[in-house]
């Protein structure tokens, strides 16, 4: 049964023009047609298939809230070649012989590999595919954690009345501070506690039921087939039945149980460890901004198994995955090089090498930097608002991702942004985005996205997002973290076809030309909480590509 959603939508349609004499490439003109009242949605579950390439989907062929870019592909761009443009990813690093990124990868012409010399004179040594300003740190503490090591022999076992007026303000956050650790970790420690007993109970019940029906694979209607139970196995398949709500299969539920217990702990020895310093290892002073070169070229970080850079890696393959090589999966942009800048570790990034590495990325050639990274304590915001202040003066348009908590933005500040402490933009080449899901309609903006009507701009496809992942492989990944790049993707192709617009501009395309609807969306998965979706970002718009193609050939004229 088709559901009908009532909403209010504005669509561009477009018809190619042949120029000139020889059958020159086509142009593209726009031809607006009627807003869209109501619209059949999709009642079945989704295909793997579909899941797949959900961002790529039109809404009005598909049903799907997509970007339209295969339609953009299909109906805009065939046989039209654009310009490279260098894309730069500031991430946790990428796997650069992936084999569906290896094509894809920047290369610093200037550069000589493996010489030890800094042969295009830009500070950096052997920089081939970009910078790691992490060195070999791999884990981190998040930054309220480092507050706490900094502030603590200062204000530790102290009270208020105590602290002279000048110390007042670094003694609130010290307190504010200390107050997330202690909720963190405890979270923390009762969620490892809580997993390892459920695990402690659902593994025997798990072998002995495996046991009985021969397979480890079984299904509710297999559990229910078992005759005459005795009163353990009731008990048994009570609570098998209950974890198969969580998955398809009760050895997936075990996994993810040994995920979150693996996870937690990590966090408690990494992102919440009082006692060591992970910078130590790499020589360099992090409240210092006089000394800028450290790292080094090692863009995919010091693990033969690459686990610590899948991150960086997915959003990579969202963005230029290499498209119809018969591999893997398709990026949203062609003609596009991946500069690879390792800058994010597991925790919390640090002010300077954010700083340091959108400076890198403007100062070799990239047209789009994407940031999916986000964090709400910030010793140096402005160290890296400068930096966004300087990719804006040089052309530079930033991707960021809102974040993936399920706060209103406009009440809480995340960095990096591009507003110090007001409304008021530093930048006007920086776009902030949130994650849609893949059911349009009330449920449509992803359970975990950050919102904002003025300090979100924008929402794209973040939900199960498949793309590449580490050693050859893929994965479904989701967050504004994958949103981020789908929008750089497109930026890219703008950038690519029509070289001649402004990053300023290009923003403004992303922002105008998408698609809104005025239904009311649930928001941070609670019910009870909603609004209209046009509302919850400063363009109350998705981001589309076949739209924003036809507004960026009408803005070039």
């Amino acid at each position: 049964m088709m559901k009908i959603l009532k909403s209010s939508l504005l669509a561009l349609s477009a018809m190619a023009v042949l120029t000139g004499c020889g059958g020159g490439v086509a142009s593209i003109v726009s031809t607006p047609i009627e807003n869209i009242d109501s619209l059949p949605l999709k009642a079945a579950p989704l295909s793997d298939a579909q899941l797949k390439t959900w961002g790529a989907t039109d809404l009005l062929s598909d049903t799907i809230p997509g970007m339209s870019v295969d339609k953009a592909y299909n109906e805009l761009l065939k046989g039209r070649k654009g310009k490279t443009v260098i894309v730069a990813v500031i991430d946790s690093g990428v796997d650069i012989e992936h084999e569906d990124l290896k094509d894809v990868i920047w290369t610093n012409k200037g550069e000589t590999p493996g010489n030890g010399k800094d042969d295009d004179k830009n500070g950096y040594v052997d920089d081939v595919h970009g910078w790691n300003f992490l060195g070999d740190i791999v884990e981190e503490n998040l930054e309220y954690v480092r507050y706490m090591k900094n502030l603590g022999p200062r204000f530790k076992g102290k009270n208020e009345s105590s602290i002279s007026a000048t110390d007042r303000a670094d003694y609130e956050l010290y307190q504010k501070a200390t107050a997330e650790y202690d909720k963190e970790v405890a979270e923390a420690e009762s969620t490892v506690e809580r997993y390892q007993q459920i695990l402690s109970q659902l593994a025997p019940a798990h072998e002995a039921i495996s046991k009985k029906l021969g397979k480890e694979d079984y299904s509710q209607k297999d559990l229910g087939s078992i005759e005459y139970p005795n009163t353990t196995e009731k008990q048994q398949i009570s609570r098998l039945s209950q974890m198969l709500g969580y998955a398809d299969t009760v050895p997936e539920v075990i996994e993810q149980l040994n995920g979150g217990i693996d996870y937690y702990k990590g966090r408690l020895g990494s992102h919440f460890n009082m006692n060591e310093n992970f910078r130590e290892k790499l020589g360099d002073d992090p409240d210092d901004f006089n000394t800028k070169y450290y790292g080094n070229g090692d863009v995919d970080g010091p693990s033969l198994k690459k686990e610590d850079v899948k991150h960086g890696t997915h959003v990579a393959g969202i963005i230029g995955a290499k498209r119809n090589n018969g591999v893997g999966m398709n990026g949203v942009a062609n003609n596009v090089k991946i500069m690879v800048i390792r800058a994010v570790p597991d925790g919390d990034e640090y002010d300077k090498d954010i700083a340091l590495a959108i400076r890198y990325a403007v100062d070799n050639g990239a047209k789009v930097i994407n940031t999916s990274f986000g964090k709400y304590y910030s010793p140096h915001p402005q160290w890296v608002w400068d930096a966004i202040k300087y990719a804006s003066d040089h052309d530079v348009l930033i991707v960021n991702a809102a974040g993936n908590e399920g706060f209103d933005l406009d009440g809480i500040q995340v960095y990096p942004n591009d507003q110090k402490g007001t409304n008021a933009e530093i930048s006007n080449t920086f776009i902030t985005i949130g994650a849609l899901n893949y059911d349009y309609g009330s449920e449509m903006v992803a359970s975990f996205s950050n919102f904002g009507k003025s300090n979100v701009d924008v929402f794209a496809p973040g939900v199960k997002i498949w793309s590449t992942t580490p050693l050859n492989t893929y994965e479904y990944l989701q967050g504004t973290s994958m949103a981020a790049p789908a929008v750089a993707g497109v930026a890219a192709v703008i950038r690519s076809q029509y070289p001649r617009l402004s990053a300023k501009q290009v923003k403004q395309i992303l922002m105008s030309s998408g698609l809104t609807s005025k239904t009311s969306v649930i928001l941070a998965g609670d019910e009870s909480n909603t609004d209209n979706f046009e509302n919850i970002s400063r363009s109350g718009k998705m981001v589309n590509m076949f739209n924003a193609l036809i507004m960026a050939d009408k803005m070039s004229r």
